[in-house]
C-alpha cells in the first residue's frame, strides 16, 4: 500500500508493502467471538520495548513492579525468544507478522541497494513525483511523491480489523506509513521526522571554537550578535521546488537577556520567552516551499542551554504535525489529529529521545533524562485517554522509553562500563528502575480495563546487555585481505566506502549486523562469482570470524555468524545479508563500521554514553513474556513471532498461510 507524503528521500547520514492477507471476513463484532467460545473479547497487550527479563525479575522481587506482580500471580512470567538480530525492527516486525525475518524482510535498521551500495532505512522506501515541472532553477512536483512500507505479511491487529474485531494498535512499531484501512493506528518506532530521517536535532552555538556542520543526528549552527540579536534560521527539509537541493528555511531572531538569564525568540508569527534551562512548549512551524503558496507543516520544542559569554539553544527535530500531517502518521488519517486536540500536540517521531544529542554533548544526562521524563508522562496520558475509549476488542499499546533509556544509562549501573563512576552510579543508577516502576504504573492502568473475559499480555522485543567493546568489522576485513583502500594512506574520516576499491574487495559490512559479499552481477564492480566462490567465501568469513578474540580482553568478540537460509524461512530470505553477525556479551559493531568506514582500531573501548545495547546474540537477549493467562510448558521457548498465531488460534479465527510461527495455545 502506497502512502502520498512529502518527506523527501532520506539524507545519506540517516540512513517500510504490507501485503493484506489473513482471515475470511466475519460478520460479527469483537463480543460475538468472545461469545460463540472459549476466546476471549478483550485482549490487552502492552508492548514494551527493551524490557529485560533479568531487571524485571529483580524489580519485582524487590516490590517495585506490582502489577507486573500481580499478572505474573494470575497467570505466568516467561521470557519470549527474539529474532536474528534482536534489532527493534527486526524483532517487532516478527511479533506483528508472526512470521521470522525471511518472512517480512526486515532484517537490520539499515539496507543497502545492492547495485550501488548505497545505505537506506530498512523499513520504508520513498519514491519522488513521478513527474515533475521544470522552470528556471526549480522543479514542481506535479503531484506528491510516494512511502512505500517494506515489511511484508499481514500484521495481527489488521486481521483482527478485518475479521470484525475492534482492534487498536497505538504507536504500531515499524507500521509508517499507517495503511489506509484495517485497524485503528499511530505509528510508532520507525517513524521519520519532516526531514525523512530518525530525528535531526538541531543546535545553536555562540561558542567560536564549535564546529559548524552536520553531526550524527543533529546539525550545529554557529551564531553571533549583530544589532542586540542573534540572526538565526531553523533549516528544514529539502525543498522540493528547488532543483539543486536547497533545504527549507525559516528565519527568526533571538535577544539575550545576559543579567535574567533569558532569551526572547522572536519568529513572523510567534513569539515566546525562555529561562535558561527551560523548555518551551510545541511550536508549529511551516516550512516555505518555492514558489508555493502551502508550507511543509511541522512541530518542534526548544530548549535554552546557557546564557552567558556563550549563548545556546537546542531545538528538537521537526516531527510531523499530527494536526495536519505531510505523511500518513494514522488509520484513519484524522485519529492522530482527534488525539492532538485531545491531549495536545506530541512527540510523532518514531525514537523521541535524542540520543543523538547525547552523544554529540549537546544534551547532557540531565537534560536528557528530563526530555526522556516528559516522552514518557506524554505516553502515559495517550494511554490514559486511548483506555476510556476502548470497549473491548484488540488493544496494543507501545512504549519506547526503556529501550532508549537503557541504551542510555545502562553504563550507569555497569561497574564494567569504561564511562562508569561511583559518582554516576549514585545520580543516575536508580533511572532505569524509576522507568520501570512508572511503566508498571501504566500496566496497572490499563489493567483496570480487563476482566475475566480479557487475555493481557506484556511482551518486550529483546533484553539488554553492556555494551563496553566496539569492533570495527570493515577493519577486520581489512586487515584479513577480504578488502582493498584506494589510498591506504587515508582512513581516517571515510564514510560510505568512498575509499574502497571494490574491484579487489571481496567483503564488506554495513548495517549493525549484516555482513555482504561483493558478488559479481550484483553489486557494481563485485568480483565474488556467485556459486561456489560464494560459498568459499562465506565458510571462510564465518569459521575466521568466530574465533577472533579482543587483543586487550582476551574475550571472543563474535558469538555466531549465519548464513540466512540457516536461520531464515520465508520468501524475503534471498533479501537478507549475505552473512548475519551476531556479536558476544559486551561487544557490538562500532558506530564506523555501522556507514561504512576503516578506523585504525579493529576493537576499542565504547566511550559513547550509548552504553547499554541488544545488537548482539539473542541467547542472551530474550524479551520478557507476562501473561494472565498460564503460557504452556514443554521445554521449548516461545518465540516472538508465535504470539501473533496464537492469538489467532484462541479466537478460531484462521491463521494467514503467511505465519510461520507455531500456537502455544493448541
Amino acid at each position: 500500500m502506497n502512502s502520498k507524503s512529502h518527506i523527501p528521500t532520506t539524507r545519506r547520514r540517516f540512513l517500510k508493502n504490507a501485503a493484506a492477507a489473513g482471515a475470511a471476513p466475519m460478520a460479527f463484532g469483537a463480543p460475538a467471538i468472545g461469545a460463540s467460545r472459549r476466546g476471549p473479547s478483550k485482549i490487552i497487550v502492552m508492548g514494551v520495548d527493551g524490557m529485560d527479563p533479568a531487571l524485571t525479575r529483580k524489580l519485582i522481587k524487590a516490590g517495585r513492579l506490582p502489577n507486573c506482580a500481580k499478572l505474573a500471580k494470575q497467570g505466568s512470567f516467561g521470557t519470549v525468544g527474539s529474532t536474528y538480530p534482536p534489532q527493534s525492527p527486526v524483532a517487532w516486525s516478527s511479533f506483528i507478522s508472526g512470521t521470522d525475518p525471511g518472512g517480512h524482510g526486515i532484517f537490520d535498521f539499515i539496507a543497502r541497494d545492492p547495485e550501488t551500495r548505497a545505505p537506506f532505512l530498512s523499513t520504508a522506501k520513498t519514491e519522488p513525483p513521478a513527474k515533475t515541472l521544470t522552470f528556471g532553477d526549480y522543479s514542481f512536483p506535479l503531484g506528491g511523491g510516494q512511502t512505500e512500507l517494506l515489511r511484508q505479511g499481514p500484521a495481527l491487529w489488521d486481521i483482527l480489523a478485518d475479521a470484525g474485531m475492534d482492534s487498536v494498535a497505538f504507536r504500531a512499531p515499524v507500521n509508517f506509513p499507517a495503511p489506509k484501512d484495517g485497524a485503528k493506528t499511530l505509528t510508532g518506532i520507525t517513524t521519520p521526522d519532516v526531514q525523512g530521517s530518525y530525528g535531526v536535532f538541531s543546535w545553536f552555538t555562540s561558542d567560536v571554537n564549535a564546529d559548524a556542520g552536520e553531526v550524527a543526528g543533529g546539525v550545529v549552527q554557529r551564531i553571533h550578535e549583530e544589532e542586540g540579536f542573534y540572526a538565526c534560521h531553523l533549516e528544514g527539509p529539502v525543498d522540493p521546488g528547488d532543483r539543486d537541493g536547497k533545504r527549507c528555511e525559516i528565519p527568526f531572531k533571538v535577544y539575550k537577556d545576559k543579567e535574567n538569564k533569558t532569551a526572547f525568540f522572536e519568529f513572523p508569527d510567534e513569539r515566546f520567552l525562555l529561562k535558561e534551562g527551560e523548555w518551551s512548549d510545541w511550536m508549529r512551524v511551516s516550512f516555505p516551499v518555492s514558489a508555493s503558496l502551502s508550507g511543509i507543516p511541522a512541530i518542534c520544542r526548544f530548549c535554552l542551554k546557557r546564557v552567558d559569554s556563550v549563548f545556546e539553544f537546542y531545538v528538537s527535530p521537526f516531527n510531523i504535525d499530527p494536526t495536519d500531517p505531510v505523511a500518513d502518521i494514522s488509520s484513519p488519517k484524522s485519529f492522530a489529529k482527534e488525539l492532538a486536540e485531545e491531549i495536545g500536540l506530541f512527540y510523532t517521531q518514531g525514537m523521541p529521545e535524542d540520543t543523538a544529542a547525547l552523544s554529540a554533548g549537546v544534551f547532557d544526562d540531565s537534560d536528557f533524562l528530563e526530555q526522556s521524563w516528559f516522552v514518557l508522562e506524554e505516553r502515559l496520558r495517550m494511554l490514559e485517554y486511548e483506555l476510556n475509549q476502548y470497549k473491548g476488542g484488540f488493544f496494543y499499546f507501545y512504549f519506547s522509553s526503556l529501550d532508549l533509556n537503557s541504551h542510555a544509562f545502562w553504563r550507569a549501573m555497569d561497574p564494567g562500563h569504561p564511562l562508569y563512576t561511583k559518582e554516576l552510579g549514585e545520580k543516575f543508577g536508580d533511572v532505569l528502575p524509576s522507568m520501570y516502576e512508572k511503566i508498571d504504573q501504566g500496566i496497572g492502568m490499563a489493567m483496570e480495563h480487563a476482566d475475566d473475559d480479557t487475555l493481557f499480555m506484556i511482551v518486550s522485543d529483546h533484553g539488554f546487555v553492556p555494551f563496553r567493546r566496539q569492533f570495527n568489522l570493515n577493519t577486520w576485513l581489512l586487515e584479513n585481505g577480504y578488502s582493498k583502500l584506494i589510498n591506504r594512506f587515508d582512513r581516517e574520516g571515510t564514510n560510505y566506502f568512498s575509499n574502497t576499491k571494490w574491484t579487489e574487495t571481496k567483503a564488506y559490512g554495513l548495517g549493525i549486523n549484516s555482513l555482504y559479499v561483493n558478488v559479481k552481477g550484483r553489486e557494481h564492480e563485485g568480483i565474488v562469482e556467485a556459486g561456489e566462490d560464494f560459498e568459499t567465501v562465506r565458510s571462510e568469513l564465518i569459521a575466521r570470524l568466530q574465533e577472533v578474540r579482543d587483543p586487550d580482553t582476551g574475550d571472543k568478540v563474535i558469538r555466531g555468524v549465519y548464513r540466512p537460509e540457516d536461520i531464515y524461512s520465508g520468501p524475503s530470505v534471498e533479501m537478507a545479508p549475505d552473512l548475519v553477525v551476531c556479536y558476544n556479551k559486551n561487544f557490538r559493531a562500532s558506530w564506523d563500521t555501522i556507514l561504512g568506514a576503516y578506523p585504525r582500531d579493529v576493537s576499542l573501548d565504547n566511550l559513547d554514553p550509548w552504553s547499554g545495547d541488544h545488537c548482539m546474540h539473542p541467547d542472551f537477549l530474550s524479551g520478557v513474556l507476562i501473561s494472565n493467562r498460564a503460557i504452556p510448558g514443554g521445554g521449548e521457548q516461545p518465540k516472538l513471532w508465535d504470539l501473533a498465531p496464537s492469538i489467532l488460534q484462541l479466537l478460531d479465527l484462521k491463521i494467514p498461510k503467511e505465519m510461520t510461527g507455531r500456537s502455544l495455545w493448541t
